[in-house]
């Protein structure tokens, strides 16, 4: 079994996913703009790729089992190129809706395959191994929000951009598909499916499911959103996505550093913290200062889902692949309800700052340079950084979660 090989083309097929992340991202406004969308309903076409992700992972966590890793990496592979090739050639909100959802199914795919592959590669070494996997999510974001930015200088369109999606995506498979793959670790260490079952009904496994709603809501809500919430805070929005997601990549890459001194629970309190501290330090900050709220916030939130899945699978092993799987679809559960409705309530902020007799889409549509599009850059931002400071009640509340987690199973270490 070549063990290097599939970690690698592993994290090659979570690249490919981030870029899905990245780029779609940086394309709400241009599509939004083109089929003439609102706020909401760019929420609701950008969750539907979480909805998708969700149901793909709880379908791949069972199946995986079953059908083998194998299989499951060609199911990723088939949704991947057929919902690139769907974006590319969209019409409209019901097309994109699709092909979104055709990519939510090929990532959730992915997920449902490494994430076992990598804890049954590596089982004394889980914590370390899933946050340098999934290293390569905040690179990929990075790497997508690069092309992004130098595609649009050159002014090469949106399809293009879409397209370069095909290159990570197309390399995974022809890396992973030929190689023998392990039995995931639940099959090869004999635990059956009511044991698992059992597992997965205890009251840890129900808080930590509970708190993934509302980790993931906190990173991949805010940072498929932050571009368009703080478009007219910085010169470059997607450049303040790929700051977000460099320090991310760093923050994992020390990964085991870091546990060594905070164990795995102390990791998920200080990323509660710090979350939180970055989202209230956006409504306050301007200018170049926003790098410094957005800085302290990729700290918080680089260690929260490699880290969330790593504690069930160290401490909660028997729930396998499934549990891993639940876990994820958790995640993007919440994602797919927290976009659309970060969506409403930052139209709901813009709505709100408006001056009488104003309509959001008059001054929308006002010319460069008139009062009326200054008008609407200011309300924008305003918006933006209120919807933040509403957003970081979801980490304060995690605070609390994870304060306690981490009291406790203190005193259980010292007992």
């Amino acid at each position: 079994m070549k063990k290097n090989t599939l970690f690698v083309a592993s994290c090659v097929a979570i690249t490919a996913t981030a870029m899905t992340f990245a780029i779609r991202a940086e394309l709400i406004n241009v599509l939004g703009g083109q089929f003439h969308l609102s706020s909401e309903e760019i929420g609701f076409v950008s969750g539907t790729a979480f909805w998708g992700f969700t149901l793909s992972m709880i379908v791949g966590g069972f199946m995986v089992d079953k059908v083998g890793m194998r299989n499951i990496i060609a199911l990723a592979l088939a949704g991947h190129v057929l919902g690139i090739t769907m974006t590319i050639y969209a019409t409209g909100f019901w097309s994109l809706f699709f092909s979104t959802l055709c990519i939510g199914i090929a990532n959730g795919f992915v997920e449902a395959a490494v994430n076992p592959l990598v804890a049954s590669l590596y089982p004394e070494n889980k914590t370390t191994k899933l946050n340098l996997l999934h290293v390569w999510f905040p690179a990929g974001i990075v790497i997508g929000g690069l092309v992004v930015h130098y595609f649009n200088a050159f002014n090469w369109g949106w399809q293009l951009q879409m397209a370069t999606i095909f290159i990570p995506a197309i390399l995974y498979g022809i890396l992973l598909l030929p190689l023998q793959f392990p039995k995931t670790e639940r099959v090869s260490t004999g635990v059956s499916n009511a044991d698992m079952l059992k597992e997965l009904s205890k009251p840890l496994f129900i808080v930590m499911a509970f708190a993934m709603l509302l980790t993931a809501s906190t990173e991949l809500g805010t940072n498929q959103w932050i571009a368009v919430l703080l478009k007219n805070a910085v010169s470059s929005p997607i450049i303040l996505l790929v700051f977000i997601n460099g320090i991310m990549v760093v923050g994992r890459l020390m990964a085991g550093k870091v546990e060594h001194v905070f164990s795995t629970t102390g990791m998920l309190l200080f990323s509660a913290i710090f979350s939180t501290l970055g989202l209230l330090l956006f409504n306050y900050l301007e200018g170049d200062l926003v790098f410094v709220a957005a800085g302290i916030f990729a700290m918080g939130v680089c260690y929260f889902w490699p880290t969330m899945l790593a504690f069930v699978a160290n401490y909660l092993p028997k729930t396998g692949a499934m549990g891993l799987s639940v876990m994820g679809g958790m995640g993007m559960l919440s994602v797919a309800i927290i976009l659309p409705l970060m969506g409403h309530v930052y139209d709901a902020n813009s709505v709100r700052l408006l001056p009488e007799r104003q309509t959001l889409e008059s001054i929308k549509a006002a010319g460069v340079g008139t009062k009326e599009a200054q008008l609407f850059a200011t309300i924008s931002l305003q918006a933006g950084k209120s919807t933040l400071l509403q957003v970081a009640a979801i980490p304060t509340l995690l605070i609390v979660i994870f304060g306690i987690l981490f009291v406790s199973r203190k005193k259980q270490y010292n007992g």
